[in-house]
């Protein structure tokens, strides 16, 4: 039963989740333009397919064992590839959608990925907790009651990420620091932009 929950959790914290989900409430709630949630929702599905769609092709032209890319080479793989879509994101965010907010929080999630590759050696970041942490810290000045919820479901996450043996403790703990930051520079850093 435990390791049934503990993948249900898993599925659910998936960083193609955790963050898009926070991003399209935070959009949601500090804007009147109806619109704007959906076309950070539009992107969102948009980048989560682009994703997939590559993690499928690895797998099937055999780079990849399985599409969660847990080999080192694979991880590290994904993580460039990932920075490059994250990179790709901020920029179409920011000169398209012409939403700073969300633009800064696509280039700090590029950032926790830059920490996780260059950090490699050391542990396997748990990405899966650094981007749920980072998306309840984003949603911390907005709906402080949903962040809290949100931290919590980023420990049950973690929870799931040790018990389906992901990740060592110090891989969590890694992810939550790397998440805990980009939430910090997020708050410090939007309050200098336009509304």
């Amino acid at each position: 039963m435990s390791v049934a929950l503990a993948r249900m959790v898993s599925l659910i914290g998936h960083p193609l989740a955790t963050l898009p989900s926070a991003l399209v409430l935070a959009t949601a709630l500090r804007t009147d333009d109806a619109a704007a949630p959906l076309r950070i929702a539009l992107g969102v599905a948009a980048f989560a397919a682009l994703v997939m769609a590559l993690s499928w092709r690895q797998v099937r032209r055999g780079r990849w064992a399985h599409v969660d890319a847990s080999a080192p080479r694979e991880r590290r793989d994904l993580n460039l590839g990932l920075l490059a879509m994250l990179a790709l994101a901020a920029v179409l965010a920011q000169t398209v959608a012409h939403d700073a907010r969300v633009a800064l929080a696509l280039a700090l999630a590029a950032g926790i990925l830059v920490f996780a590759l260059l950090t490699a050696r050391l542990w396997k970041l748990s990405l899966h907790v650094a981007f749920a942490t980072f998306a309840a810290l984003l949603l911390w000045p907005l709906q402080p009651l949903a962040s809290v919820a949100a931290l919590a479901f980023a420990a049950a996450i973690a929870w799931s990420r040790l018990r389906l043996a992901r990740h060592a403790p110090r891989d969590l703990v890694a992810g939550a620091l790397a998440g805990l930051c980009a939430g910090l520079a997020h708050g410090a850093l939007s309050g200098a932009l336009r509304p």
